[in-house]
């Protein structure tokens, strides 16, 4: 995914940067209608111009960000998962198994949610 390249480049953890790349390719691959795309220097998915999920990197885990509802819709999913969460974001740690059903939930419910979006995030 050469939209991401530079970004994973700039990832100093070799361990780190293969479980970004892993994460991005699986979503670019489950749901190939959406469109990558870097913006803010974070690595994210819009769908018909509309944000879908956003991902960021830290020392400690890998943030994922469906949006302040995606966060509220599933908080009990993610509690269960294991990842500690604020109202937009939650976090899997590095070394925690990603729980892909979980993801895909989220990108499906906001690829439904926000049919017929013209703006970028939610107002």
């Amino acid at each position: 995914m050469e939209v991401f390249a530079e970004y994973l480049k700039g990832i100093d953890h070799p361990d780190h940067r293969d479980r970004t790349e892993e994460i991005l390719s699986w979503v670019a691959a489950t749901f190939p209608n959406l469109e990558p795309q870097m913006k803010w220097n974070t690595p994210m998915f819009s769908n018909q111009g509309t944000f879908i999920i956003g991902f960021s990197t830290s020392k400690h885990h890998l943030s994922v960000s469906p949006e302040e509802i995606g966060i509220s819709q599933f908080a009990d999913a993610i509690a269960q998962a294991g990842y500690s969460a604020t109202k937009g974001l939650f976090r899997i740690p590095w070394n925690d198994p990603v729980h892909y059903e979980l993801l895909k939930q989220m990108i499906e419910f906001n690829i439904q949610d926000k049919e017929g979006y013209s703006t970028f995030w939610r107002k």
